[in-house]
């Protein structure tokens, strides 16, 4: 199944909260336990590899707390992941680290699930932490043969 990590999916809320902190400038890691629901430990966790990962910034003292490094619309969904989990591949051999599998040299789809992660990787990186802030919406359209392809779409001036 492909799917994202639990801690991603919590990373990814934990910077929805930050995103929706509309006045308030540095979230400590108990307001966004509280807000999320999530353990203490695991927000702190969190947090430290979103810092570390580039996506936030702190500041320690009475009056410290955790900050997007940079807007909501510069921070891709995609930069999330990798920051939380590696490169987004969907097999081994599409992650770009030779080696990996046995059967690379003479993988009859290899090139072809390279073009597969690179389109998985081209919807993720075009989605923002401001667009998941919003509802978003599938829609569809048709390509060249007539066939239904989904996209995804924010609702402007919507919040959740």
């Amino acid at each position: 199944m492909f799917r994202i990590d639990k801690l991603t999916d919590y990373g990814l809320l934990l910077l929805t909260c930050i995103v929706r902190s509309r006045g308030v400038s540095l979230r400590t890691a108990r307001d966004l336990a509280l807000e999320s629901g999530l353990p203490l430990p695991t927000v702190s966790r969190l947090l430290q590899d979103l810092l570390k990962g580039g996506l936030l910034v702190s500041q320690r003292g009475i009056k410290g707390g955790y900050a997007l490094a940079k807007k909501p619309h510069e921070i891709s969904i995609g930069g999330v992941i990798a920051a939380l989990e590696g490169p987004i591949a969907l097999t081994v051999c599409s992650s770009g680290v030779a080696g990996l599998c046995d059967l690379e040299s003479s993988c009859a789809i290899k090139k072809n699930q390279r073009v597969i992660s690179e389109a998985i990787r081209g919807v993720l990186e075009r989605l923002t932490l401001a667009d998941l802030a919003q509802p978003l919406r599938l829609m569809t359209i048709e390509d060249a043969r007539g066939r239904s392809l989904p996209v995804i779409s924010a609702m402007p001036g919507r919040t959740q």
